[in-house]
């Protein structure tokens, strides 16, 4: 038999992994996190400069990297106001895996050679207007991005990418609550939205907001999705709560068409 010494530490040992198993448990998934860069261009050179950057360079460095799923994007044709842009949509599983992404590439030489012209642009001929950049954490019901299940052929579909900005801090944060556990996210599978991503903006211009992405085979087809969102007898009662009254100042909206080399 052990002594009873011994048995006490193993009790104690086994109680301690136990408790150590929960605590991980508890924490669920780890949040991804996410670098939405929003290329705004001059022209149509500046168009094909940037769209062979991200096809030849980027996209390609980054899956050698490990990052599998890129999404390239562009505003449908009939969107005027944002027409000269291109959204670009990086998922990262750590904040460290974002951190060291951009050193990587700077000592990636197959990077340095392919996107030589974008790279090395000079300062009276630069590639791009301006380069915004948005940094999000995904949401605790949505920790992880997703690849749409869609039939129709890429130039069809359709992404929308939405920003719901909050009158402060404490109202946007109302808001995440109500995707989450509020159920809105759950009513969004519900309905077959086929969500990219939700997420929390870390930092960004329009703060404080939230971001999400849901994606469709065309415009009917999402037009469709959201009248039966509309009509949906969760989203009466969930949106009728007096909890959830007034908590977005701003809704905007973003129709996109994926680019033929998206991931997504």
């Amino acid at each position: 038999m052990f002594p009873k010494s011994l048995l006490i530490m193993k009790n104690i040992l086994i109680l301690f992994f136990i408790l150590f198993a929960v605590s991980v448990s508890a924490k669920g998934p780890s949040p991804w996190y996410y670098e939405l860069r929003v290329y705004r261009l001059a022209d149509a050179a500046d168009e094909s400069r940037v769209e062979a950057y991200l096809q030849k360079a980027l996209i390609p460095a980054l899956h050698r990297q490990g990052i599998k799923t890129v999404g390239a994007f562009k505003p449908v044709k009939e969107d005027t106001v944002n027409s000269k842009r291109i959204y670009v949509l990086i998922p990262y599983k750590s904040l460290n895996e974002f951190e060291k992404s951009n050193a990587a590439l700077q000592k990636d030489a197959q990077y340095l050679a392919d996107g030589s012209d974008y790279i090395n642009a000079t300062y009276n001929d630069p590639p791009y207007a301006r380069v915004e950049t948005i940094i999000l954490k995904s949401f605790t019901f949505m920790p992880a991005p997703a690849v749409p299940d869609l039939k129709n052929p890429k130039q069809e579909r359709v992404y929308e990418l939405r920003s719901y900005e909050g009158h402060t801090e404490k109202i946007y944060k109302n808001k995440v609550h109500m995707f989450n556990e509020g159920g809105e996210i759950d009513l969004f599978k519900k309905l077959n939205f086929n969500a990219v991503f939700y997420g929390e903006v870390l930092s960004g211009c329009s703060m404080p907001n939230l971001m999400y992405m849901t994606s469709f085979e065309n415009k009917a087809d999402r037009d469709a999705h959201w009248k039966s969102f509309g009509e949906a007898p969760e989203w009466k009662t969930m949106s009728a709560l007096p909890q959830y009254q007034r908590n977005v100042s701003k809704n905007t909206q973003y129709l996109l068409n994926p680019t033929s080399y998206s991931d997504f």
